[in-house]
């Protein structure tokens, strides 16, 4: 299986958040349950939570996976993210990808991502798109006045739910790197999710109209 990563996991810093599974048995603590559930816990031994976030979006797995998989657009559409671009093609559509966050009180961010394709929606529109990055943190030097995220793992997983509707799991793990006033832990927790959600969906919409145009 390959493993993916994309820019995606972007909004993830300023939650510090990441994934897992069984709440009850793994200490998960549901932080939201509308528009999307969210879950945390903490990720020992680091500043970092997993995070496990799900819920419908208005718009086809096929359109989703498209606006997720054009990294060098990140900056003009998902939160937080100041650049964003596509380093090299990786074998088996993997991408080396590097994304650099404006964060609000603190120092910015960057992060290199290692981007594996683990499975895509066909242009019938059948399957489903997975996708699961890890941090390559020495893939290129760090930049002065920038906070290089060393651990930044996650994973999307988009099906299909009929004429433009699919169900979207994030799942993600970022220690966000220095010191990070409580109350902007709290809010990524809640917050920071929702608008990574809503700003996939409406730039998926926005990736379906454009198709129509095009085809008349």
């Amino acid at each position: 299986m390959k493993r993916l990563w994309s820019g995606a996991a972007l909004a993830a810093w300023a939650l510090g958040l990441a994934a897992g599974t069984s709440q009850a048995a793994e200490g998960w603590s549901t932080v939201a349950e509308t528009p999307y559930v969210v879950k945390v816990r903490p990720r020992p031994g680091t500043q970092a939570k997993d995070v496990w976030a799900e819920g419908e979006l208005a718009a086809s797995a096929a359109d989703v996976q498209a606006v997720l998989r054009d990294v060098d657009a990140y900056r003009h559409w998902m939160p937080y993210v100041k650049e964003s671009r596509l380093l090299k093609e990786l074998p088996d559509e993997g991408q080396l990808t590097y994304t650099r966050l404006d964060l609000p009180v603190v120092s910015a961010r960057d992060y290199i991502s290692n981007v594996v394709l683990e499975s895509k929606v066909a242009e019938d529109g059948s399957g489903v798109f997975a996708q699961r990055w890890q941090a390559e943190p020495d893939a290129l030097p760090q930049r002065r006045g920038t906070v290089r995220l060393r651990l930044n793992e996650g994973s999307w997983h988009v099906e299909p739910r009929g004429e433009e509707k699919s169900h979207a799991v994030y799942r993600f793990t970022v220690d966000p790197a220095g010191s990070i006033p409580g109350f902007l832990a709290r809010m990524g927790q809640k917050d920071a999710v929702e608008d990574t959600f809503r700003a996939v969906e409406k730039r998926a919409r926005q990736h379906a109209e454009s198709r129509r145009r095009e085809a008349y």
